[in-house]
């Protein structure tokens, strides 16, 4: 089948299995290996993309599904400089193998967007399809609170 996906503001063209899962799309025709496939069954969240502003998991997802819609990915997450969000992660330790930080990343963005003031219940929750196997959440909680105070301004 034929897509056109408009990935971090570009038109990506292709010809594609009907079965070709978006996060194999991404990774393979696309060559934006930023999000990564960890499991492929949507519980680790490590692919974790946004289609139209909103995240999903990119294994769960045909690419065909994706076919005139916007994807965007870690990639373009800092694309003028660190978003606050990779400067949290960073000072916080919130990371520590990196595998699973870009599907926070991509998680955690909306998320700030859509809750500028979110309190540690709410910061967990929404992180809740996310596992790290390496850092614990600590470090991740404290630095979405620390993101979520410099996109307010505070």
């Amino acid at each position: 089948m034929k897509i056109a996906v408009r990935i971090n503001g570009e038109v990506h063209e292709g010809d594609v299995e009907p079965r070709t899962l978006l996060s194999d799309f991404i990774r393979h025709d696309v060559r934006l290996t930023g999000t990564k496939v960890g499991c492929e069954h949507g519980v680790c969240g490590a692919c974790t993309v946004q289609l139209d502003g909103q995240p999903v998991r990119s294994c769960l997802m045909l690419a065909v599904q994706a076919n005139g819609r916007s994807v965007r990915t870690v990639e373009a997450l800092g694309e003028d400089g660190p978003h606050p969000l990779e400067r949290a992660f960073q000072e916080k330790h919130a990371l520590q193998c990196g595998f699973c930080t870009a599907g926070f990343l991509m998680s955690l963005e909306p998320f700030l967007r859509d809750h500028p003031e979110p309190s540690e219940e709410e910061i967990r929750e929404a992180l809740a399809g996310n596992l790290c196997r390496c850092t614990g959440y600590r470090g991740i909680v404290e630095a979405a609170e620390q993101a979520a105070r410099e996109l307010r301004g505070a």
